[in-house]
């Protein structure tokens, strides 16, 4: 029993990590502050659940996930791209509550507040993911590739472009590079890797609802990036693992369900303050917070 609650934890985190590695693109390296994270994670975990309870394959499911998410990036990109700071923030905000008012509204493809019961598991040449343990080596495989794939995206000419922007893109501009579309990029490739994530968690927990996509779930995310420190992977994966690992205690030592969501916000609040004072670059971070 243990060791499932184990695994469990494991795939949350590995899931996580995937969109927390989307997030810390935008953000971390960008500059962006793109609160509409949840939004695209939403939007691929419709995607895939939609497919796959319509016959159609998983690989296929989590390649529409990241598409569909991609596009809708890019269109998000569109208007937001001269926004900067707390105007992108909220416009990037003001989205997710678009996209939640969209799958709670439109229960003719999403079911609406009823959501979507019965998501198949992956299935891959045949090959089927039920156990848990599987669904891990899934799980830590796409983390794996997410990793790679972001490391190599910071690390080439691309990736410093992106870093331009966020230090000076006025500079950036003057010396020759068009900013707003490195922006678009930057947004899109968060947003793939954000609809990945949600057709991984879609299939594992095998039944979603608007409510499970919420702003208030941006909240773990951004303690993540903050944690782990901007423009950090090492310092994501990190912080990934102390914000999914550390409310868990609290159901061991007799606290009623009914607390341990409210003590989890109190947690993450006094963390962000103790991060915020005394590391203001996180525990790995590069620049410090603006």
């Amino acid at each position: 029993m243990f060791e499932a609650y184990l695994i469990h934890l494991a795939i949350l985190i590995g899931i996580y990590l995937i969109i927390a590695l989307a997030l810390q693109l935008s953000i971390g390296f960008t500059g962006q502050f793109n609160q509409g994270i949840i939004a695209f994670f939403a939007i691929g975990a419709y995607t895939s659940a939609l497919l796959t309870l319509n016959g159609f394959p998983f690989l296929l499911g989590i390649m529409m996930a990241g598409i569909i998410s991609m596009i809708f990036g890019f269109i998000l990109a569109i208007p937001t791209n001269k926004l900067k700071g707390d105007y992108l923030a909220l416009a990037t905000l003001g989205f997710s509550f678009v996209v939640y008012a969209v799958l709670l509204n439109w229960v003719e493809l999403t079911r609406g507040p009823l959501g979507l019961p019965g998501i198949p598991k992956p299935e891959i040449l045949g090959f089927v993911f039920k156990d848990n343990l599987l669904f891990l080596i899934l799980t830590v495989v796409i983390a794996v590739i997410t990793y790679f794939v972001m490391w190599r995206i910071t690390k080439s000419q691309f990736g410093k472009v992106l870093e331009a922007v966020r230090d000076d893109e006025l500079m950036a501009k003057i010396l020759g590079k068009n900013t707003e579309r490195m922006k678009m990029y930057s947004l899109g490739i968060s947003a793939f890797f954000a609809g990945v994530a949600g057709s991984l968690y879609a299939s594992y927990i095998t039944f979603i609802d608007p409510s499970s996509f919420t702003f208030l779930q941006i909240i773990p995310l951004l303690l993540i990036i903050i944690i782990g420190g901007l423009a950090s992977l090492r310092g994501t994966v990190i912080a990934t693992i102390i914000i999914i690992l550390l409310p868990e205690p609290m159901r061991f030592i007799g606290f009623p369900s009914s607390m341990i969501g409210p003590m989890r916000q109190i947690i993450y609040a006094v963390i962000l303050l103790i991060i915020l004072i005394y590391l203001p670059k996180g525990l790995m971070g590069k620049i410090k917070l603006k």
